[in-house]
C-alpha cells in the first residue's frame, strides 16, 4: 500500500482470546473500508468467537476473490451491476456511506481554505492546470494566497473503487475528461501524475510532497488530519465533506426507496450534498461451500447493522437508514449452501448479540 509497490495488508484480529473454537473468516478488497471493518471486528470480538483476516488490496481484487471463493466476503466501493451479480452468482449489499475528498499539501493553508469546482479538478488531474497560482484557481479562491508552486498530482494505480467514484464524478462534470479518461477502477493518467498503491500510499505521498493534491476517502482525511478542499456542488453551493453532506447525497438517490445500489451517489442534487459521495459494499457468494464460515460472517454483519451505529460514526462513515437495513437483513437470509438449502442460522439470534 505504500509507494508504488503492490502490498497486501493483512489484518489478523484475534476476537476471542480465550476460545479454542474461534471461527476464522476472511475478507478482501476496499482499502477505504478497511478501518470500518477493523473497528467493527474489534468490538464484536469482545464477546464472540471470531478471527477476521482482511486483505486491503482494492475493490476489484475483492470482487475477484469472491468469485474465486477464496474469501468469505469481498469489500468494494462500487456495486456490481445486477447482470454481473447474476453471472457471478453473488449477492451485494451496502454497509455504509462516505465520500471521496480532494486533499492538498500547501504550506500556510489550512483545511477547507482551498475551494474547487469539478471542472477545475478535471483540469488539474489531466495536467491542464499545473500551477497553484494559475488564474483559474486564483479566480475561484478570492482572498486566498495560493502559492507560486507547481501542482504535484498523486493518483491511485491499483484497481480502486475510490478512483472509480472520483473518475465517475469528473466524467459527469467535464465532457473533456469523459472523452479522454472516462471512469474506471484504473485510469490511464496523464504524463507527470505520480501513481501509488492504496489509500495509505496516497496519504504518504501527499504528506511528503509540498504542492501535492490527491484524492482519498473521508476517513483518511480525519484519521491523518489532511487539508481537504471544499467543492461546489450541482446546486452551485460550496460544501465541505462530512456526515451531513454525505447523508444528503444518499437521501437524494434511489438507494433508499428502490435499492438501486448500482446508481452512483456522485453529483447528486441538493444544496448540502457532497458531490463525490460514495458507498461501500459487501459482496458474497450466493451459495457457499463452507456454511460454518459463511454463517459466522453473516452474523457479524447482522450484528454490525443492529449494534454498530456508533462504531460506524467513529470510523467516519454514515450509517444506512433503518428501511435500508431492514431490506438487507432479508437479503442475508437468501444465501444458501452449495446444494441450495437455506443456511441453519437465526437472524433474530444474531441481532440479539451484544
Amino acid at each position: 500500500m505504500f509507494s508504488v509497490a503492490k502490498t497486501t495488508v493483512t489484518l489478523s484480529l484475534l476476537l476471542s482470546a480465550f476460545s479454542a473454537n474461534a471461527v476464522d473468516i476472511s475478507g478482501a478488497g476496499s482499502s477505504a473500508a478497511q478501518p470500518l471493518y477493523v473497528k467493527l471486528a474489534d468490538v464484536y470480538g469482545k464477546s464472540q468467537n471470531l478471527k477476521l483476516s482482511y486483505q486491503a488490496n482494492g475493490s476489484s481484487e475483492g470482487i475477484k476473490q469472491v468469485k474465486a471463493k477464496t474469501v468469505e466476503f469481498g469489500a468494494t466501493d462500487i456495486a456490481p451491476s445486477q447482470a454481473d451479480l447474476k453471472a457471478g452468482k453473488m449477492i451485494c449489499f451496502p454497509s455504509a456511506v462516505s465520500g471521496v475528498v480532494p486533499v492538498v499539501n500547501l504550506p500556510g493553508l489550512k483545511r477547507g481554505d482551498v475551494q474547487l469546482t469539478g471542472e477545475l479538478l478535471a483540469d488539474i488531474f489531466s495536467r491542464k492546470i499545473t500551477k497553484w497560482n494559475d488564474p483559474k484557481l486564483t479566480a475561484a479562491n478570492p482572498g486566498v494566497a495560493l502559492p507560486d508552486l507547481a501542482i504535484a498530482v498523486i493518483a491511485r494505480q491499483d484497481g480502486s473503487g475510490t478512483t472509480y467514484n472520483f473518475s465517475d464524478y469528473l466524467s459527469k462534470v467535464s465532457p473533456a475528461w469523459k472523452q479522454a479518461y472516462g471512469r474506471n477502477f484504473t485510469v490511464a493518467w496523464a504524463n507527470g501524475v505520480t501513481q501509488v498503491n492504496g489509500s495509505n500510499g496516497a496519504v504518504s505521498a501527499l504528506k511528503q510532497t509540498p504542492g501535492a493534491i490527491a484524492y482519498v476517502d473521508y476517513q483518511y482525511v480525519v484519521q491523518d488530519k489532511l487539508a481537504y478542499t471544499r467543492l461546489k456542488n450541482r446546486d452551485g453551493k460550496v460544501v465541505a465533506p462530512g456526515a451531513e453532506s454525505f447523508t444528503a447525497a444518499l437521501l437524494n438517490s434511489p438507494w433508499v426507496s428502490q435499492a438501486k445500489y448500482e446508481e452512483m451517489l456522485t453529483d447528486r442534487v441538493g444544496p448540502t450534498t457532497w458531490p463525490i459521495t460514495s458507498g461501500t459494499f459487501i459482496v458474497a457468494s450466493q451459495a457457499t461451500n463452507n456454511p460454518e464460515k459463511t454463517i459466522a460472517t453473516l452474523k457479524f454483519f447482522a450484528w454490525g447493522f443492529a449494534h454498530g451505529d456508533s462504531i460506524v460514526g467513529n470510523a467516519n462513515f454514515v450509517r444506512l437508514p433503518d428501511t435500508m437495513q431492514g431490506r438487507i437483513f432479508g437479503d442475508l437470509t437468501t444465501i444458501t449452501d452449495s446444494s441450495g438449502k437455506p443456511l441453519k442460522w437465526s437472524l433474530a439470534e444474531a441481532l440479539d448479540l451484544r
